[in-house]
Order: structure tokens, then sequence, then C-alpha cells
């Protein structure tokens, strides 16, 4: 791994332990280890680098949410009155659990978000009282996903 101008490149091993992990967060430093052709503790070492230099933010478990109930993924943007409340209105959005992602843009949206919902009438109430409820917000303009069809990492 090599840093220069805040950007970091990785070396051969380093892409191939960092696909393994991106493939299987829960895999072994074993497992790890033969597919790089290096010892257990070169691994482990490496991802000490790699977790230190915030290349590697963490791990985590994907739920499958229908199995859970939640069958309606919309995306919303969000039309503020003006662009000083981003910050306040940000922070309401946070509270709403629904609410996967939060991202200030350019063009039509001032905020454009990812929500997860039971169903349609879910969604609706979403809208309707929690998130046009919020000070400064005029309106908003939703999509609904009829599908999800790529689900990826960056590739490396």
């Amino acid at each position: 791994m090599k840093i220069t101008n805040k950007i970091i490149s990785v070396d051969k091993i380093d892409k191939i332990i960092l696909k393994g992990l991106v493939k299987n967060a829960r895999i072994s430093i074993m497992q790890l280890s033969k597919l790089a052709g290096i010892s257990g503790a070169a691994v482990h070492q490496r991802l000490k680098k790699l977790e230190n230099s915030n290349l590697i933010t963490g791990s985590k478990i994907s739920l499958n949410a229908k199995l859970l109930g939640f069958k309606t993924i919309a995306f919303v943007g969000v039309f503020l009155d003006k662009a000083m409340i981003n910050t306040e209105a940000v922070k309401k959005l946070d509270e709403i659990p629904e609410i996967l992602e939060c991202h200030y843009t350019t063009g039509n949206w001032s905020i454009f978000l990812k929500i997860l919902c039971r169903d349609n009438e879910h969604l609706m109430n979403i809208l309707n009282k929690k998130i046009q409820t919020i000070k400064g917000v005029s309106r908003t303009e939703t999509f609904i996903s009829l599908n999800q069809q790529i689900d990826k990492q960056i590739s490396l």
C-alpha cells in the first residue's frame, strides 16, 4: 500500500485480500493467507495498515429486507426552502429509521434520499407525516424502485 496525495494505491496482494473481504466480510485470516500466498501474520499486518489508512472502514452484515417485510425501496428528492437549513433538515431526517441514505446533491433537489418501507402505504406515511413536516422542506419528488438490478462494491 502506498499513499500519494491522499490517494491510496494497493499492490497485488492487498487487492487479493480486499477482494476476499468484499466477497465475504467473515473470511478468516487463514483463508486470506491461502488466497494471497502469504502468512497469516503478514495478512494481519496488512489488514491493520489498511484499517489505519481508513481504506477499510468496517465490515457489515447485509440483511434481506424483504424477509423482514420491507418490500418497497424509494428514492426521494427533497426540495428545501433555503440551502442554509440543510444541516437542520438532515438532523431531522436522520431520526427517521426508514431512511437508509441521504445525499447532498446538485441539480433539482437539495437532498436525495434512499428509503426502505414495508409497502406503498408505509412510504406515503413516511413522506406525509415525517419528511414533509420537517421545517424548511417545501416538497418532495418520489421514485419507487421496481427492481434493484445491480448491487456491488467498487472494483479493484
